[in-house]
């Protein structure tokens, strides 16, 4: 806790000064981070005519608008350096588990903390499989959709109607503490879920890909792989002895790796934040699919395909990167929120690319985007601004080249990424001291206090965004609107 400072203050601190008062303060910074709550204790009195609203007698609040400095939980699961374009699951650098790991291997090492032996793999992965069938009653739930729901809408409520299965895993029925104890009767009930989230993500995302394509669904099949099980479930038909191409196989399960954890992005701290106030692990799950869904975060490689196809041929290029220059296009697929050099996922997915190129031939969009990648690398636009190529950059043809539809392509972000979710909500079900709630705080700006005004004395206030929009109607409400019945009046 921050306290007016002493004669000597230890090594490891931050001497703070308040100019309003000539108070110093001593703040102990730990792991290279100070607490916020000491700023609390730097007070001063409000000046003449303050705002009661800043509440200055109460402390400082610490202002980070989007968490652009701001630490919410002590972790050991995922490490990015963005200034050197490094990026490791627990220790282990994603470049040597690209090469010579799995994506359920890795999902083992990013909730346990450990690379699994033989025997413990063999037991992790069977539980994965053998929890992928779901109840037959999800075939309505699906069904229940129109034909041309976006498939990240349905994945959204199917994880959010998987917890109305299973009673015994809802904290709200039965003790907020289930989670949190740490015994062994709280973790089976915990590994239980994440067996089933992890072995039912990619069934959902099956079925929201056959409800699009109007086809019939798939029980996911014994004696393949997670990711082949899941292209069988999409692709299989009638065909007797299918078996998913191989080299498409472990192009999935490499980006189902690599896209496994990113520490707290934005869905992670969704889910973390939801499930802060001990909700069950499927509604915390569902939040983040509803996180991920936005086109800041999981829509960024269909975004990358869309650019691509509006620049069409190599040619036009030079066009695009000076209307980028003007700010007249948006460049997608290059810069990342962390990353200030080249983001390391994208070496592994360029070298994916060629080998799933070789199989089902190199999509029309790729002299495009290798014209775009030179042009881009070349210029000092570009350079200066650190804007090198990420992730979503090739991926995107990846999935356009195994024929995935554009708007599935969150869908193929999301299944993986459940694991980096799982790994951090049980980390933080377990770590000392228990959950807090997730409460952040506001700076108010708005009015101060103010008496009500009776309706027929109130001043009009008008203007963009201070009133309701109008808006239009059609078909049956613009008729009803037009027609004469009791009641009419008082709509």
């Amino acid at each position: 806790m921050g306290q007016p400072a002493q004669t000597s203050e230890p090594q490891e601190s931050l001497t703070v000064r308040d100019n309003r008062t000539g108070k110093v303060y001593t703040i102990p910074i730990q792991d290279n981070a100070i607490p916020a709550t000491a700023f609390k204790e730097i007070k001063a009195p409000r000046k003449p005519g303050e705002r009661a609203e800043n509440e200055t007698q109460k402390g400082l609040r610490v202002q980070d608008k989007g968490f652009l400095n701001t630490a919410v939980i002590q972790s050991q699961i995922t490490y990015i350096d963005g200034e050197a374009g490094v990026l490791r699951y627990r220790g282990y650098p994603i470049e040597q588990l690209a090469e010579k790991s799995s994506h359920l291997e890795s999902a083992y090492l990013l909730i346990y903390g450990s690379l699994p032996t033989r025997s413990q793999y063999a037991h992790f992965e069977k539980e994965i499989l053998r929890h992928g069938v779901l109840h037959s009653d999800a075939e309505g739930f699906f069904r229940s959709f129109r034909y041309d729901a976006h498939p990240m809408s349905m994945l959204t409520s199917a994880f959010a109607m998987l917890g109305s299965y299973y009673s015994e895993a809802n904290p709200s029925l039965q003790g907020q503490r289930l989670y949190t104890q740490g015994n062994k009767e709280s973790l089976e009930v915990m590994d239980r879920q994440i067996y089933r989230i992890i072995g039912k993500a990619t069934t959902l995302a099956a079925m929201a890909y056959r409800v699009r394509q109007g086809r019939d669904f798939v029980t996911p099949p014994v004696g393949l792989s997670y990711t082949g099980s899941f292209l069988y479930q999409m692709d299989h038909l009638s065909e007797e002895n299918y078996v998913p191409n191989p080299v498409l196989e472990k192009a999935l399960d490499v980006l189902f790796l690599i896209h496994a954890d990113h520490e707290l992005n934005a869905s992670c701290t969704t889910v973390l934040q939801t499930g802060s106030s001990l909700v069950d692990p499927y509604s915390a799950i569902a939040a983040g699919c509803a996180s991920l869904y936005g086109p800041l975060h999981g829509g960024a490689n269909e975004a990358v395909i869309r650019m691509l196809i509006s620049i069409g041929k190599p040619e036009n290029v030079p066009a695009f990167i000076e209307a980028v220059k003007r700010r007249e296009k948006t460049l997608s697929g290059f810069g990342h929120r962390v990353y200030k050099t080249s983001d390391p996922r994208s070496f592994i997915v360029r070298k994916t690319a060629d080998e799933v190129f070789k199989v089902t031939g190199k999509d029309e969009l790729l002299e495009t985007a290798m014209a775009l990648h030179d042009a881009a690398m070349k210029d000092e636009y570009f350079i200066k601004r650190k804007l090198a190529p990420n992730v979503d950059f090739c991926s995107g043809l990846i999935y356009r080249a195994m024929g995935f539809p554009l708007d599935f392509f969150p869908v193929l972000f999301a299944v993986p990424r459940v694991v980096g979710w799982l790994a951090h909500w049980r980390q933080m079900m377990l770590q000392d001291g228990g959950v807090k709630i997730w409460r952040p705080r506001q700076v108010y700006v708005g009015e101060s206090k103010r008496d009500y005004v009776p309706v027929d004395e109130r001043v009009p206030v008008e203007g963009l965004k201070q009133t309701p929009s109008v808006v239009e109607h059609g078909g049956i409400t613009k008729r009803t609107m037009l027609a004469s019945f009791k009641g009419k009046a008082k709509l």
